[in-house]
């Protein structure tokens, strides 16, 4: 498996409806230069066929910056464009099928939406946990409740694997959050709001190296 260690303490996700017309691969591009070195392109709209150039030239870009570049869902583009690896969701395809198609050098994470769920994800061939939301979002509609720091101090004390907060992470959030445990925070929302994501994410490296 192809995981950094330490795991990258901040994982910057594209978020196209913040991009003002740019492309994914622009978007990694302009994360990268700002210091980011896990990225993951996210894209729930596109069909694959428009999709798959873009993502192929978010690899070149990322791997010509030295960062990691993870797909979000789609295993079959993240195969065919040579991504770092996938991150999975609750219905998407299987970590076990996921490795057999990409490797045992790819990254594969998943997204887990209980502590009951992050724990039973770790016996699967995975890399990385992702376990929120952890606070109130707006990201995508969604009835789930926040599970708070503590689920992830919960999860932290039972498994080993690198666990990645997400949902309604703010500045002022960070240091909770690596506190229960998180080994990287994700972040889409609070990272474009303000329009100069590249500062905001200036912010989060900084606030990350003193926590």
């Amino acid at each position: 498996m192809a995981l950094p260690a330490p795991l990258p303490p901040l994982y910057a996700i594209t978020d196209l409806g913040a991009a003002h017309g740019q492309s994914h691969a622009e978007l990694v591009a302009r994360l990268a230069a700002a210091g980011a070195r896990l990225i993951q392109v996210r894209e729930k709209s596109l069909p694959d066929g428009s999709l798959l150039p873009d993502v192929i030239a978010s690899v070149k870009t990322a791997r010509s910056a030295g960062a990691l570049l993870i797909v979000n869902d789609r295993v079959d583009l993240a195969l065919i464009a040579g991504a770092h690896g996938v991150h999975l969701g609750e219905q998407d395809l299987p970590a076990e099928v996921a490795r057999g198609l990409l490797g045992e050098n790819a990254i594969i994470g998943v997204s887990t939406h209980s502590p009951a769920g992050a724990l039973a994800a770790a016996g699967a061939p995975v890399d990385y946990i992702a376990l929120g939301p952890i606070y109130a979002t707006l990201t995508k509609a969604s009835e789930r409740p926040p599970l708070g720091p503590e689920a992830l101090a919960w999860v932290r004390s039972r498994t080993s694997i690198p666990l990645v907060a997400i949902g309604g992470i703010t500045l002022e959030k960070v240091a909770e959050v690596r506190k229960a445990g998180a080994d990287s925070i994700a972040l889409i929302s609070d990272l474009y709001s303000g329009g100069d994501f590249e500062g905001r994410l200036g912010q989060y490296l900084q606030a990350l190296s003193k926590a």
